[in-house]
């Protein structure tokens, strides 16, 4: 009976130890300092324990909410478009001979020789359904193309052409992206159309000609 009546008055004892602590303990307070950083206030019991949940009376940086639209940048809708292939062009030393190429051994459809002169080249257009090929040969002392061949005597690509929709805003455009164009202006090409040439350098290698479409 003795035992009992100390096992009794041990749990009595351990209850109201546990409950005096307990009531010890008051909820941390916390402020916002000017500098957005949460700031937790010792408790009476941390203080006590010495500090025992210190780790988590740290300064805690503010959370700070944004909207996704600042990260954002607008990208204005562009005032001229891109289409299709027009042309590629290739310069070629044998005119005639070239044409027989693609006539009587591939079956193209080939216009006659369209000479240029404002261009300083003659033209044959190769029809190929869903786009054309134009070659190109030399056409009087001033010709571009005849520098293209002293660099290339067998011939090959000279440039490509592709449709815009806008050839005046394609300019302007250009120019403010500081892609080089090889005239001061809009001229007229070969199928009686606006046209601009862009330079190689600032093309990867390839002279674009953008043509109005």
């Amino acid at each position: 009976m003795a035992r009992v009546l100390t096992a009794v008055a041990g749990a009595a004892m351990a209850r109201a130890t546990l409950a005096q602590n307990y009531n010890k303990i008051s909820v941390a307070k916390y402020s916002i300092t000017t500098n957005n950083v949460l700031k937790l206030e010792p408790t009476q019991f941390s203080r006590e324990k010495g500090g025992c949940f210190s780790k988590f009376l740290n300064p805690v940086p503010a959370v700070r909410s944004f909207s996704a639209s600042q990260s954002l940048h607008q990208v204005a809708d562009p005032v001229w478009n891109l289409g299709q292939l027009n042309h590629v062009a290739i310069a070629v030393p044998d005119l005639k001979k070239s044409t027989a190429f693609y006539q009587n051994i591939l079956g193209a459809q080939v216009s006659e020789v369209v000479p240029l002169p404002e261009h300083g080249v003659s033209v044959v257009f190769v029809n190929l359904g869903n786009t054309k090929m134009e070659l190109l040969h030399p056409l009087g002392n001033d010709s571009p193309i005849a520098g293209f061949l002293q660099k290339n005597k067998a011939g090959g690509m000279h440039h490509i052409c592709i449709e815009v929709d806008n050839i005046n805003a394609v300019m302007m455009d250009l120019k403010k992206k500081k892609i080089r164009i090889l005239s001061e202006e809009v001229k007229i090409g070969a199928h009686g159309k606006p046209v601009i040439f862009l330079h190689p350098k600032d093309c990867g290698g390839v002279l674009i000609e953008l043509e109005q479409a």
